[in-house]
């Protein structure tokens, strides 16, 4: 048993609890206290992009014992403004929503424009994908912009680059991602809001490196790994995880950014990560596919048309409980709201459980043998890293 208490700054949102870790591997079990209630870590935030989690009500969330989410704030920006939400009372209060907020600083969208943007020292220049409009974002305008969001947890403006990108580039973009780090720091405002810095550096393990050195001297509250899941092979993710996390302080909460697939949140919790989020779950709830205990099942299929069992028979969900395949089936091919709903539910239960299982697992002191355990079972899921950003 080991705890380790951080909590930053004097009057800083969060207090991160280390309370144990596993004897022969880098996982660990921890609570994450923000000003909305505690996080047992490590965790799956289910994404709300436009301050909402799509398919599900705040209500469902909290029955499925959500206590985090994240929202993008790139996408609040353009809509409906933050103006809007700040007039409302703030983004827990606009979405009705009691648990954690983590905000993307909307980094990976913009730089995934491609020609719709440019890139400065100052900062970005972009076109809206809604309108054509031209903005100019820099981080301190960023940090600005999550202050009046009013988030637990806020990210930096980072330069995220393709993994293909050449060493070169790729070190350009750390140096200004650090640079940017300093000033977004320099500008943050709230007291009861963490601001975590985001470690780059591409499928380059000297980078890294370089990016978390650089990035734990400025003594940020957490950390964040970006720039992976990004279409990397899951071999060479893992590979740079387990070079990057043992640089990041231990007593200070780490996020991995944009992983959601089953074996990868095994993964990374067995390398010490606390928090992951990704669109997956819930995106592919809406084409009709979910997880189970058996692999990815894509319900809309034929195959399903009169199929009475539940969509995952190990699964205890009320959606699995009460509904058949055949119907979920018949839903979808209706064009019936319902069908993406209870897939949407399933999905996130799914994910829920699975990451009560590996705290389960930390706390008793089995974690090792659960992993070797649950990785042949999640075998299903492996291939190419997931590109789940949304």
């Amino acid at each position: 048993m080991v705890k380790i208490s951080y909590s930053g700054v004097e009057g800083m949102a969060i207090n991160f609890e280390l309370i144990k870790r596993c004897s022969r591997t880098g996982a660990r079990w921890g609570r994450l206290l923000t000003g909305h209630g505690a996080v047992e870590t490590p965790a799956f935030m289910p994404v709300g992009t436009q301050g909402t989690v799509k398919g599900i009500t705040t209500g469902e969330l909290s029955a499925l014992e959500t206590k985090m989410i994240l929202a993008n704030s790139y996408h609040l920006y353009l809509r409906p403004g933050v103006e809007v939400i700040a007039r409302a009372g703030g983004l827990h209060r606009m979405m009705n929503w009691s648990g954690g907020i983590l905000t993307d600083s909307g980094g990976f969208q913009i730089f995934s424009l491609g020609g719709l943007r440019k890139v400065e020292e100052d900062g970005v220049i972009f076109t809206s994908h809604i309108d054509g409009s031209t903005h100019h974002l820099t981080p301190e305008r960023v940090i600005r912009i999550e202050n009046l969001l009013g988030s637990d947890i806020a990210m930096v403006l980072d330069h995220f680059l393709p993994h293909e990108a050449p060493h070169d580039e790729v070190r350009r973009a750390v140096e200004r991602t650090e640079r940017w780090a300093q000033r977004s720091l320099a500008s943050h405002l709230r007291r009861d809001q963490a601001l975590f810095g985001i470690v780059q550096g591409g499928v380059y393990q000297d980078l890294r490196r370089l990016s978390a050195e650089g990035l734990v001297a400025l003594d940020f509250p957490g950390y964040a790994i970006g720039g992976l899941s990004v279409g990397e092979p899951k071999e060479l993710m893992y590979e740079l995880l387990d070079g990057t996390v043992p640089l990041l302080p231990a007593e200070k909460p780490r996020y991995l950014m944009g992983v959601g697939s089953p074996d990868a949140l095994l993964e990374g919790s067995r390398l010490g990560i606390d928090l992951f989020d990704c669109v997956l779950p819930t995106r592919i709830a809406r084409n009709g596919r979910v997880m189970t205990s058996r692999g990815y099942l894509t319900v809309r299929n034929a195959a399903y048309a009169a199929d009475m069992a539940p969509l995952d028979e190990e699964c205890g969900c009320p959606v699995c409980r009460q509904y058949t395949r055949a119907y979920i089936r018949h839903l979808f091919n209706a064009g019936e709201i319902l069908g993406m709903r209870l897939t949407t539910y399933h999905n996130l239960y799914y994910l829920a459980a699975l990451m009560r299982e590996i705290r389960e697992a930390i706390r008793e002191d089995r974690f090792e043998r659960y992993y070797q355990l649950k990785k042949p079972k999640l075998t299903h899921y492996y291939g190419g890293a997931e590109k789940c950003r949304s």
